[in-house]
């Protein structure tokens, strides 16, 4: 769907679940903390938060409190 506006947040998701279709982020890999991302990224906090959230609901990542969040693999 080329030419349809989407939110930031949802392109961040986009971009990263590709890193991570192409090897570039493996299972079990952690994602940058949310700061590093911003940095990363050139996004806001609250986009990568809500991208990482919406990369949790993809099943392609899982978030461990006080760990961080880590690259998973979708089929289990």
């Amino acid at each position: 769907m080329s030419g349809v506006p989407q939110y930031e947040y949802v392109k961040l998701a986009d971009q990263i679940a590709a890193e991570i279709a192409s090897g570039k982020l493996p299972v079990g890999a952690a994602l940058p903390g949310e700061r590093a991302m911003t940095e990363q990224y050139g996004v806001s906090i609250g986009t990568v938060r809500r991208a990482v959230r919406e990369l949790r609901e993809r099943g392609l990542v899982a978030t461990l409190p006080a760990k961080g969040t880590f690259v998973v693999d979708p089929q289990t």
